[in-house]
Order: C-alpha cells, then structure tokens, then sequence
C-alpha cells in the first residue's frame, strides 16, 4: 500500500571538484525533477529512497546520502485517494561519476547532468528549487 509520504533523492556526482546534479524529466507534465516516488507500507525512508533511486535511474552504488536536506507538505486530494497532505522528505544523493544512468523509459523522457544553477533554472517547483539550494550549501560547507 502508498503511504502519503514521499522522498526525494537530489543526485549529484563530483567531478574535478565541480558538483552536477541529475535531473529528470517527467513524461506526464513534461517538466524536470529530482528522483521522487513514495513510501511503500514496511519502507523505511531510506529504503524507499534508495529504491526509487534504483527504479528511476538504474543507480546501484550509492557513495553517500545525506539525510534531512529538507522537508515540506503539500496538499494533493487526487495524489493518493483519502489523504489531503502529501509529506515529502529530501536527501542528496552522491554517486561515482562514471555511474552509467538508465532511466525508466515509462516515467521519464530524457535525464540531464547539471550544474547548480542550471538546474535551479529547470525545475518548476519551488519545493525543488528550496531543497537544491539547501543541498548545495551543505555540499560548499563539506569543500
């Protein structure tokens, strides 16, 4: 059963010491996004983090997360049907730079490997723009 929790997985990879981030873009609405997918019943939020990852990117070998980059509630009454507030729990993502990316063909359309601001300028929600941000400055703090 979906629970009306979902995570978001920022991934990024470092190259040189520059910092790029993988966006998607989503078939349904046409717009560009972190890994995002929801709690199953018995998933812990990493779990579900890193299985999502897995399905929406063909990631296997995580190098770290980082927990808590940000949290946010949104409503959504067609989203999962009886529940009216979606809670959404952000991590980032690090990945070796050489990961090959394989991306679910039904859900997304193309992925992008960006710089901050490059991404920060692609996505369309504010939600994603916050939790971006957040992530990027913990990762200059970790420099």
């Amino acid at each position: 059963m979906r629970l009306p929790i979902q995570v978001q997985g920022i991934v990024f990879r470092k190259i040189n010491g520059e910092i790029q981030f993988l966006l998607l873009k989503r078939r349904k609405g046409e717009f560009w996004q972190p890994v995002t997918g929801g709690l199953e019943e018995g998933e812990t939020k990493v779990e579900a983090l890193e299985r999502e990852v897995f399905e929406e990117t063909g990631i296997k070998n995580i190098v770290e997360i980082i927990k808590n980059v940000n949290y946010f509630e949104y409503s959504d009454s067609h989203f999962i049907k009886g529940y009216h507030f979606i809670k959404e729990y952000v991590f980032g993502v690090e990945i070796h730079p050489n990961e090959k990316i394989v991306i679910d063909g039904k859900e997304h359309s193309q992925f992008k490997w960006c710089s901050f601001q490059e991404a920060l300028e692609l996505l369309k929600w504010d939600e994603n723009k916050e939790a971006l941000s957040r992530l990027n400055e913990i990762l200059s703090t970790q420099k």
